[in-house]
């Protein structure tokens, strides 16, 4: 096929072209699903004009490999719930960071350049950081480790040492003289041992309330590791670079935004271990009040104006359909319902808005946080519905491990009803000085069940 050679780099320009349009539409709900659509056909294409590279061998167990991860990643996408999104975004951020590792180290294995090895060396140890870290983030977001910040003494020194020791001896792969081949040097497996453990090492001390960030962060760190990998081969591999770019880019300012969304720096994210130690609640006076659903059926058939409040709780409750029908069963009593949707609800950015779409909730109904919080202290009644460090009044105060995070200003409605399974603690660890307000009340139960009752409680008025 070396013939048709002459069509990959225009097939690739025209890929990297779907690519960019499929990330512009990717940045509104309305047209996501499309972008999602152009940028798969942008891979797709991108893979296929692959095959046509002079002298690539192998076709067949390439082809097979296409199959066995394409297929495998179709079932498990299909297969997975929205509440376990988030885990699935890690794993295969994971692999694709394990792909560059992997690509990094064909190339090392192979007779480059001191400057091509330099590249190689860098995007390897990118990509294995991203590979090794992505994984713990799957592991405490799936509960098969403990989500809270895992530290020991000296953990940064530590940390700073496998790194340090990384890079010195992907300096020696670097410098390694020709005659002598990678095969056989110690430097190469050790460099990704290092690497790896770096990256295990620098998650494990990150809370599980900041995992959206680390997630984002090793997304750019993937890109990168691309980017970098397309400067390896002896022809540089164009779409690689620019489409690593893209997805580099792009994860570095979603990251910037989710921490500012937080009000944290991202050193404070990596090396804060927010969430490690417990707050002190004897400064919380009052007690939680709990409530029935007639009660608030009462208080909503009467109100003028209704916000909800989502979060992750209702994704596990899959609620959303229900929080539609009462919804729109306000809507038909002449009762204005807006939804305040908090930029880090849930467990990745936009996980609200998608659960809400889905359910057929229009998008003009959704504001931000700067948009609704001046419109609480006018609204009769808040439904906060499985949001807990969200909503936590605590951020206001001085001292506490929340001060400073942009919050939903539910607590100056002029009646709160939290919708929460139990009395249990946010995902951040820290107790929410809400439930304890005087214009708090706490309905306890599972969200779709409790929305349904509220529903029919409602539907009776």
């Amino acid at each position: 096929m070396a013939e048709f050679s002459w069509l990959i780099d225009p097939v690739y320009i025209v890929t990297i072209f779907f690519f960019i349009v499929g990330m512009q539409r990717m940045s509104h709900p309305l047209t996501a699903r499309s972008g999602i659509v152009w940028a798969g056909a942008a891979m797709l294409i991108a893979t296929l004009v692959t095959f046509i590279t002079p002298d690539l061998t192998n076709l067949a167990l390439i082809a097979i490999a296409i199959v066995i991860g394409g297929g495998f990643g179709y079932i498990a996408a299909k297969r997975v719930a929205m509440t376990d999104m988030p885990q699935m975004i890690a794993l295969y951020n994971g692999m694709g960071g394990g792909a560059a590792a992997g690509i990094s180290a064909a190339a090392l294995l192979g007779t480059p350049s001191p400057a091509t090895a330099a590249v190689a060396v860098v995007g390897g140890l990118i990509g294995a950081v991203s590979f090794s870290g992505s994984i713990i983030a799957f592991m405490k977001l799936q509960g098969w480790m403990r989500p809270r910040p895992i530290t020991f003494p000296g953990q940064q020194v530590v940390n700073m040492a496998v790194l340090a020791l990384a890079l010195v001896s992907g300096i020696l792969i670097i410098l390694q003289p020709a005659w002598v081949p990678l095969s056989v040097s110690l430097y190469l497996p050790l460099f990704f041992v290092l690497s790896l453990g770096f990256g295990i090492l620098m998650t494990l001390p990150i809370g599980g309330a900041d995992m959206p960030v680390v997630i984002s962060m090793y997304n750019a760190f993937t890109g990168l590791a691309v980017a970098l990998d397309g400067f390896s081969f002896a022809t540089p591999n164009y779409a690689m670079v620019i489409a690593g770019i893209i997805v580099g880019a792009a994860g570095s300012l979603l990251t910037l935004q989710m921490a500012k969304a937080m009000n944290r720096s991202i050193p404070n994210v990596l090396f804060g271990a927010f969430g490690a130690t417990e707050e002190d609640n004897a400064r919380i006076k009052g007690s939680m009040k709990p409530v029935e659903p007639d009660d608030v059926a009462v208080m909503l058939a009467y109100a003028d104006s209704v916000i909800i409040a989502p979060g992750y709780g209702m994704a596990v409750a899959q609620a959303q359909q229900k929080v539609k029908e009462l919804t729109d069963l306000l809507e038909s009593k002449n009762i204005q319902v807006k939804f305040a949707i908090h930029p880090v609800a849930g467990r990745m950015p936009g996980h609200m808005n998608v659960l809400l779409a889905e359910a057929g909730v229009s998008y003009d109904k959704l504001f931000d946080r700067d948009e609704i919080n001046p419109e609480f202290s006018g609204t009769d009644v808040v439904l906060v519905i499985g949001a807990n460090d969200t909503v936590n009044p605590a951020a206001h105060r001085q001292g506490s491990p929340l001060f400073g995070m942009p919050i939903l200003d539910v607590e100056q409605a002029k009646n709160v009803i939290v919708l929460k399974r139990g009395q249990g603690r946010g995902f951040a660890g820290i107790e929410n000085d809400l439930f304890y307000r005087d214009n708090t009340r706490m309905l306890y139960g599972d969200a779709q069940e409790t929305v349904a009752k509220l529903v029919q409680a409602v539907k009776k008025f």
